[in-house]
């Protein structure tokens, strides 16, 4: 056997070895890649949700040993408002979810989320589990199917095998307790290397008022919105369109203000339930929405911290754009360019490649207008290297964990801000064998 024969064979079985262990790691209930460097130190203490409870369960769907089912129960009258992927290819208890919301807040509500599966591009077998389960959880609950709300994510194209969730909902039922949020975070998780949480309080006309949330989402993150679901609760009194319209203008500043690898999810949901319990109304209320907007903020930059084999937090701060739009095209380039992305990986200020981002984007830019900074460091300035940088100095930046790309278009009043990680053998690792 030549050289290079034995070269392949050893790979193949070094490959082979390798899914070999990561089945067995998923059977020991194991499995999952190491803790993100950029993890909180640890879960937050969220406050308990009068008018929510939660439980857990396995299922076998797909992991062993952890929970991969988890199910919300909401008191009767809660809103519920959402964002979603904008995919053509979504998934189909995204477009079940779509349907229902907007109807009346009357009678209970459920919330139910698998992991492992994401029920995409599976035809009428996914209108069938959706249905399924849909119908399952009202029955065991005995609320209305049309107030119960399903969420999948995991593996495309391959059918949900619903019966097996169905078969625990009973359990499920018994678990329910408003103290179980936590366990919740944890068993939406895939790729995930730490459950993400986020969680305020807001006084109210001396009335206080609370929120919780929880989500997930490692890879396949991009705007509209990323392969994300985020579960945010409240006790706050809303009507569900003026409870829709916040969420909506808050998305756009939260999570489709994140990426990791630039890819679009089929299943990106976010839901918000306002229970009423605490008898406050927020309508209106600019410190209910500047609450609630720290919270989606807070889960979003959890997803960015744990993106894929990530080491480093980026924020890309774009201002003096054309426009706000402009801004916004200028700070994706940036930040899903892989030559950024690796070069923030090797710890390498290659301002050149921010310009070379900058200059295919679209957008509207005057190369000799360009400020560019890493951190503090003046790096660019009128079209050329700042006379005083120091290669050192924008080196020494990048050896952070969290590093900030400052660019100054001299156009106008366009500023956006958008958060990323760097791009490391760690993405490829994790996904080069995701079905295995």
């Amino acid at each position: 056997m030549g050289k290079k024969a034995e070269i392949k064979r050893l790979r193949k079985k070094l490959k082979k070895l390798k899914r070999a262990l990561k089945r067995a790691g998923e059977a020991g209930g194991g499995g999952q890649p190491p803790v993100s460097p950029l993890a909180p130190p640890r879960f937050p203490d969220l406050p308990a949700i009068e008018g929510v409870r939660f439980a857990t369960v396995n299922s076998g769907t797909k992991y062993v040993g952890r929970p991969d089912v988890m199910l919300a129960e909401l008191a009767e009258g809660t809103a519920i408002a959402g964002a979603f992927t904008r995919s053509a290819t979504r998934a189909e208890p995204v477009l079940d979810c779509q349907a229902k919301l907007g109807g009346a807040p009357s009678g209970k509500a459920a919330i139910l989320v698998n992991a492992g599966n994401a029920n995409a591009f599976t035809g009428g077998r996914g209108v069938e589990a959706v249905r399924a389960l849909t119908g399952a959880v009202a029955e065991t609950l005995g609320i209305a199917r049309e107030r119960v709300f399903t969420a999948s994510t995991g593996v495309i194209g391959e059918p949900l095998p619903h019966e097996k969730i169905s078969a625990h909902l009973g359990a499920l039922a018994l678990g329910l307790s408003p103290a179980r949020i936590r366990d919740a975070a944890e068993a939406i998780r895939t790729t995930d290397t730490f459950a993400k949480g986020a969680g305020a309080a807001v006084e109210i006309d001396g009335r206080r008022v609370k929120i919780a949330g929880i989500a997930k989402g490692s890879g396949m993150i991009a705007p509209d919105m990323a392969t994300m679901l985020v579960f945010i609760f409240t006790d706050a009194r809303i009507a569900q369109p003026a409870l829709q319209e916040m969420v909506g203008a808050l998305v756009g500043s939260t999570f489709n203000a994140i990426t990791v690898d630039s890819d679009t999810s089929t299943s990106d949901t976010l839901l918000v339930a306002a229970t009423g319990a605490s008898g406050v109304d927020v309508e209106g209320s600019a410190e209910f929405r500047a609450a609630l907007h720290g919270v989606m903020r807070d889960l979003a930059q959890q997803v960015v911290r744990d993106g894929e084999g990530a080491s480093k937090f980026v924020t890309v701060r774009v201002t003096g754009a054309a426009s706000e739009a402009d801004a916004r095209t200028h700070a994706f380039a940036i930040a899903n360019s892989p030559l950024v992305k690796t070069a923030i990986a090797g710890e390498d200020p290659n301002w050149g490649r921010v310009v070379m981002a900058i200059g295919k984007s679209g957008a509207r830019a005057e190369r000799d207008l360009l400020t560019i900074r890493f951190g503090d460091v003046l790096v660019a300035e009128r079209g050329w290297v700042a006379p005083g940088y120091r290669e050192e100095d924008g080196a020494a930046v990048m050896k952070a964990p969290e590093i900030t790309i400052a660019v100054d278009l001299g156009l106008g009043e366009g500023a956006a801000t958008i958060w990323t990680c760097d791009l490391t053998h760690g993405y490829i690792t994790i996904n080069a064998d995701y079905r295995s």
